[in-house]
């Protein structure tokens, strides 16, 4: 019995054991396998964290696409220069900033005029700091000491007692110091800025680039900036961009930091840099930027290659752009130097071709004043942005209405005579002021009878002239023929690919002055812009299609060789709006009535229009109103008269479309002046003539050469 006691136990003992060995044996091995997955799997990760240093990506920009015309011809460029740049730390040590700038300051010239009193202020008391204690006295001191005022409130008493005497202890190379400073201080965190960018010498360039390694967080680098073929001719369409001091506008930086712009991007800021933004703005530089335990930049590693923007192809024609610029102030100076037109200030111009909705031109002016210089500004805005009384041109839309309301009939007589209504003086056509006969549709047109419309409108509204009676109207007829006129253009945004166009203004309607609905049928009571109009007469010349304007004609693919145009990436192709529902052969009315304006003897265009070789259709307007221009404060009340013109040519196969517009051209009869007339005859004839040039000395222009270039590339390939 002992004995089997015996031998049990010793089997017992040894069992315990392995199972001791066993835990132990795991434990260990978790312990290894753990140690395995810290120095294998995650040591990378940990080493960083001992050497605290950091790899943060940033964005880095690069230049924006170009802006060539419609004949390739480079609009907007891209002018490469030489940058000084700063990467400012994470956590920034300002002794070490401060350090940095004078170092730079003994390299580089640095201009001090962005420096401003509160920076001297500041700089100021860095320098002197005893002296801006001295600026507190002694019981201000004691009230800090008992936690009375705060240390910023100290801080806000010594800037206030710093003198001018104080500030002019600064010297010259401490205000360069400061300067650069500034800069240092202006920028974002691991995101470089601009230092000095512009008037940057090679010499400059090389030394800094030279110093590099004891110049913490400096760099050089080529920057850019936009560059105008054309000085300032569209300037006011193609817009503006930001600077890189500027930055992200402040209402927009929210949506553009979401689509991954820095806060310092350039970005379009107006029009035609701004409608484009996307397509300009090109893909960025990605870079790795560095960083030790104390979040100063190490070095800077590209991980991606940057490519600038895509290029925006015009519809507008360059040369034809500033001819009709130069034939406008060629007219307008012409007319301010007679003396006698003091309110005449500005002229607008707007070619079009009227089948694709392609802007060939548009050109406007401002003739301004500046402490006794006169200059002529680019106003081509204008076209869009501001909207006038047309007058008689807008009389080809009000007969289309009266065939569409069904109250005329194409071919139908109405009997022009002075329109004598009740306590309202006498309404007559300009030709006839006292006699009656009946006059057709296109004579009209062709004599720009106001009488005809007038009895037009009497109709939609469902009145009938009753000689010397009172005019009892629906006023429903000025949303009837709003309708209609809007399906021309008029009085609504014409589509363009600009922001901010104005839709024009509508006259009050006041029941107790139905008959404004007269003034409404020959264009003095709306308002429409010069682009409007434009797109009006291309709507009658086409045949019935509002077509879109639009002013890029192509998006293209940026080339490595900036000299070349690249492949098309997107093509803008002409938009119908809408189309005039018409019956067959009411619109060609219209046509040959125009037709007539400029080719018949009695047309009210005709002595200016009568001998061009293209043979043009067109139609004259005079507005009467009282000018609201930027002097009416000095002119109130004062009457003054709009003078406009429209047309197209061929007259029967168009291939431009032509709308001028000159606000407040003189103040009575007696000083009238055709200068519509001159203006739209000379672009006309300049349009003809540089499309017979081009067709000499350029039977292929620069994009087609470059479309058949690109083409053999890619096949060779």
């Amino acid at each position: 019995m002992k004995k089997a006691n015996k031998k049990k136990k010793r089997t017992h003992v040894p069992f315990r054991m392995n199972m001791l060995f066993f835990i132990v044996f795991v434990l260990f091995s978790a312990l290894i396998f753990r140690l395995g997955i810290v120095q294998i799997v995650q040591g990378e990760d940990y080493q960083r964290k001992i050497e605290r240093t950091e790899d943060i990506t940033v964005n880095a920009s690069v230049p924006r696409g170009k802006i060539f015309d419609r004949d390739g011809q480079i609009v907007v460029d891209n002018m490469p220069q030489n940058a000084i740049t700063y990467t400012r730390a994470q956590s920034p040590d300002p002794d070490e900033m401060m350090k940095t700038a004078e170092k730079l300051a003994q390299l580089i010239e640095k201009e001090t005029d962005q420096v401003t009193e509160r920076d001297k202020k500041d700089f100021w008391i860095g320098k002197n700091e005893e002296k801006a204690k001295m600026k507190i006295k002694d019981k201000e001191w004691e009230a800090y000491e008992n936690d009375e005022i705060t240390e910023d409130e100290i801080y806000d008493m010594q800037l206030e007692r710093i003198t001018e005497e104080d500030l002019r202890e600064l010297t010259a190379d401490e205000l360069e110091v400061l300067a650069i400073y500034r800069e240092f201080t202006a920028g974002y965190a691991m995101t470089p800025q601009i230092v000095k960018n512009k008037n940057v010498t090679d010499v400059e360039y090389a030394v800094v680039s030279e110093n590099l390694s004891s110049l913490p967080g400096v760099n050089t680098a080529t920057d850019w900036e936009r560059a105008y073929s054309y000085n300032n001719t569209l300037k006011t369409v193609l817009g503006n961009i930001s600077s890189s001091k500027e930055g992200l506008p402040k209402e927009m930086v929210d949506y553009y930091l979401s689509r991954d712009y820095s806060r310092n991007d350039r970005v379009g800021k107006s029009y035609l840099e701004y409608q484009y933004e996307d397509v300009l703005r090109g893909q960025k530089t990605k870079m790795k930027n560095i960083t030790d335990k104390s979040g100063n930049l190490l070095e800077s590693e590209i991980i991606t290659e940057g490519k600038r923007g895509n290029d925006l192809v015009l519809s507008i024609d360059m040369d034809l752009q500033i001819a009709v610029e130069k034939i406008i102030e060629e007219e307008l100076g012409q007319a301010k130097r007679t003396g006698s037109h003091p309110l005449l200030d500005r002229a607008f111009v707007t070619m079009m071709d009227p089948n694709t909705g392609e802007i060939l031109a548009m050109a406007g002016k401002k003739y301004e004043v500046d402490d006794g210089k006169a200059a002529m500004l680019d106003f081509a805005l204008g076209n869009m942005t501001t909207s006038y009384a047309m007058g008689s041109t807008v009389k080809g839309a009000t007969i289309l209405t009266g065939y569409m309301t069904g109250v005329n009939e194409p071919g139908e007589y109405i009997v022009d005579e002075p329109i004598r209504l009740a306590d309202t003086p006498p309404k007559s056509s300009w030709f006839n002021r006292g006699g009656a006969f009946g006059i057709s549709d296109t004579y009209a047109l062709m004599r720009s009878s106001n009488v005809y419309m007038f009895k037009t409108a009497m109709e939609i509204g469902g009145a009938k002239y009753v000689p010397n009676g009172g005019l009892k109207i629906d006023l429903e007829a000025f949303s009837t023929m709003r309708k209609h006129f809007n399906q021309f253009g008029l009085g609504v945004k014409t589509g363009i690919d600009l922001p901010n166009e104005q839709a024009g203004y509508q006259g009050i309607v006041d029941p107790k002055e139905p008959g404004k609905i007269l003034d409404f049928s020959i264009g003095q009571f709306d308002t429409y812009t010069p682009l409007q109009l434009a797109q009006y007469v291309s709507t009658i010349a086409n045949g019935g299609y509002r077509m879109e304007p639009h002013i890029v004609k192509e998006i293209r693919q940026p080339m490595s060789d900036t000299n070349k145009i690249g492949p098309v990436s997107k093509e803008i192709k002409p938009k119908v709006l809408n189309t005039l529902d018409l019956e067959p052969g009411w619109i060609e009315r219209v046509q040959e009535g125009f037709r007539l304006v400029a080719q018949a003897s009695e047309g009210t265009a005709s002595s200016y229009f009568g001998d061009a070789p293209y043979k043009m259709a067109a139609k004259t307007g005079t507005a009467e109103g009282v000018y609201d221009g930027p002097l009416r404060e000095n002119y109130k009340n004062k009457l003054t008269w709009n003078v406009t013109l429209i047309g197209y040519a061929p007259y029967d196969n168009p291939e431009v479309a032509m709308a001028v517009v000159v606000p407040w051209a003189y103040e009575s009869s007696g000083n009238s002046i055709p200068i519509n007339h001159h203006i739209g005859r000379k672009a006309m004839d300049k349009y003809f003539e540089l499309k017979k040039q081009k067709s000499i000395d350029k039977p292929v222009n620069a994009i087609i050469e470059q479309d058949i270039v690109n083409k053999k590339e890619t096949e060779s390939e």
